[in-house]
């Protein structure tokens, strides 16, 4: 993935099933994942569903109704992020499944400690759309300050 370049990519979801067994109980757990098509490759995206199920939701549905496909990286600062998400290319539209900005959904647990982390964009608190960026290297600014949903 080259950092100075943009591409345009395209989405698709896929969902897994994987079985846990604790005290006998035996417990289903869905993992979800989608691909991250560009014109230089394929990232596949691992998302927290259960650590942020409403932004997952409104990820994953934009996905379905293919509203990202043909979207560029209009943001890409070196080492730090690229961003994506604006189907206006111009890194100020977007909107979410329900037409309106959604609530933040941070977790202690999920830090941007590695490259390749994925985060809502968002002009302040509760400010989630359809934007989001993925981290070129670890981000421990970030943390608390945008919903982290994959990696």
């Amino acid at each position: 993935f080259d950092s100075d370049v943009y591409q345009h990519f395209s989405l698709s979801a896929f969902q897994t099933k994987k079985s846990n067994t604790k005290l006998q109980i035996k417990r289903f757990k869905f993992k979800m994942s989608a691909t991250l098509h560009t014109d230089v490759g394929d990232i596949k995206l691992e998302l927290f569903c259960e650590e942020c199920p409403k932004t997952c939701e409104n990820f994953l549905a934009l996905c379905g109704s293919n509203y990202y496909n043909g979207s560029i990286f209009h943001r890409n600062i070196k080492g730090f992020i690229v961003q994506t998400g604006d189907p206006t290319g111009t890194g100020k539209g977007g909107q979410s499944i329900w037409a309106r900005k959604f609530e933040d959904e941070f977790r202690d647990g999920l830090k941007h400690n590695e490259r390749g982390m994925i985060s809502m964009a968002n002009n302040g608190p509760n400010t989630n759309a359809s934007q989001f960026f993925i981290t070129y290297a670890a981000q421990p600014a970030l943390d608390l300050k945008y919903t982290l949903f994959g990696k």
